[in-house]
């Protein structure tokens, strides 16, 4: 199923539902996957810091959603230990720890994989997940690139087997709500979405590991070029290692580990798909240590069609590292404004309100589900178990949502507009001059 670049909520979700509900697990898969009451083998790749609290949320949901733990795959061999202790849970159950993530693609007793790596290993191991006959859940983003996301959605469709992405705020209604209430008017004439993810960082800066030197030893039981995997060749170097997230070689820094949560939700709430103009700004501004992702990022993102707003709309997101100031999250049309409660320093029950442009109420939504992975984790249960529940955060959702935030970091590298070219094989290209509709003459 190729992805058109733009639609409707309804025609999205129901694709989305068609290709996932398509599905069909490999015959020694679905041969113990029949019903609610058949246990589901489970396996987590890359027990880090987000590995490791993917594996208590496994080690809880063992019993309620029955499921079976079978082994956590790292190349540092302490962690891949440690993380089969964590996902055995208080009951010790036996989890086999593996030094090679290929040996957990080979096991037929595994239904579904976790990939928890960093973002750069996230499509070759996801890639080999599918054509392994594993369903997945990946965490955010999908792919470390927008070409990587392209591929795998293409091996995804090739293979029918369910992926799961780890936005976890989409296990929260508000988006999915929000969309409904646009569809049915309620703001009016959509034009505008804005979003933050803000933060304030002590002296060492975002994602520096106080203390950490550059002559900390390798341990002795990591396979550092495994970990290094398709990324350029170099000796072992602690920081990029413990501090990925500062390098370009193996993370996005602020648009694809942070962005990328918010801008999913809008994605959700709005049915977008593909920007037509992305463009990023910010920089290194405080913290000049070597790292090559800005330290403090902006969004601007244009797209062509969304809910509520044939002609297109803009959505920014704001990305402030030095400062955690936020601003409110929310969609802005004719008729009204929806704004977000519970997050972007907003109050009041978590959910939404809209008001009109006098401040009067027009409709409130407090909100079912949360962010969390555990529940996230169960979506996917669920829909293994049965095809018609939907995913939360579908591949489709992984995809816009990577493409998006390559483009804002391609273009703050190069200072282009740029647009999804997906004929490109780097699926970025120049943004076309702006269209302007002819009207009366004045």
């Amino acid at each position: 199923m190729t992805i058109p670049a733009s639609t409707n909520r309804r025609t999205f979700l129901a694709a989305s539902a068609a290709g996932v509900a398509a599905t069909a697990f490999p015959a020694r898969s679905y041969a113990r996957i029949r019903g609610a009451n058949d246990r589901l083998g489970v396996a987590l790749i890359g027990a880090g810091g987000m590995g490791s609290g993917h594996l208590r949320s496994l080690a809880q949901l063992t019993e309620p959603d029955n499921l079976q733990p079978i082994s956590v795959a790292d190349c540092w061999k302490t962690r891949a230990e440690e993380g089969a202790k964590t996902l055995g849970g208080e009951k010790n159950l036996p989890v086999k720890a593996e030094v090679d993530y290929r040996a957990i693609l080979d096991d037929d007793d595994v239904d579904y994989v976790t990939i928890a790596s960093p973002e750069h290993q996230h499509a070759p191991m996801l890639t080999a997940a599918l054509r392994a006959g594993k369903a997945a859940y990946c965490e955010k983003p999908l792919t470390h690139t927008a070409a990587e996301a392209a591929a795998v959605h293409a091996v995804q469709q090739e293979t029918g087997l369910p992926v799961q992405v780890g936005v976890q705020g989409t296990s929260r209604d508000s988006y999915t709500a929000a969309a409904d209430a646009i569809e049915r008017g309620v703001l009016g004439l959509v034009v505008q979405a804005q979003i933050s993810y803000v933060r304030r960082y002590g002296e060492q800066g975002p994602w520096r590991v106080p203390g950490l030197t550059s002559d900390k030893p390798k341990p002795d039981d990591l396979d550092w070029n495994a970990w290094l995997g398709d990324a350029p060749a170099i000796p072992w170097n602690p920081h990029h290692y413990f501090e990925w997230r500062c390098h370009s070689p193996y993370s996005g820094g602020v648009a694809t580990d942070l962005f990328i949560h918010r801008l999913t939700r809008i994605l959700v709430a709005c049915g977008l798909k593909f920007p037509t103009r992305a463009v990023g700004m910010g920089g290194i501004f405080q913290w000049p240590d070597g790292r090559d992702m800005p330290d403090n990022f902006e969004m601007m993102l244009t797209y062509p069609e969304a809910l509520g707003a044939p002609e297109g709309m803009t959505v920014y997101c704001l990305g402030t590292q030095s400062n955690r100031v936020e601003i409110p999250h929310q969609i802005r049309g004719y008729r009204g404004t929806l704004t977000f409660r519970g997050e972007g320093g907003v109050g009041g029950p978590t959910g939404w309100v809209v008001e009109d442009k006098d401040g009067k109420v027009l409709e409130e939504h407090v909100a079912s589900g949360s962010e969390d992975i555990t529940l996230h984790h169960s979506n996917l249960h669920e829909h293994l178990r049965d095809s018609s529940v939907a995913l939360k955060c579908p591949i489709e959702l992984g995809v816009y949502g990577i493409t998006a935030c390559s483009l804002a970091n391609e273009s703050w590298r190069t200072g282009q507009v740029l647009a999804y070219a997906p004929d490109s094989p780097k699926k970025f290209g120049p943004a076309a001059p702006a269209a302007i509709p002819d009207g009366p003459k004045s």
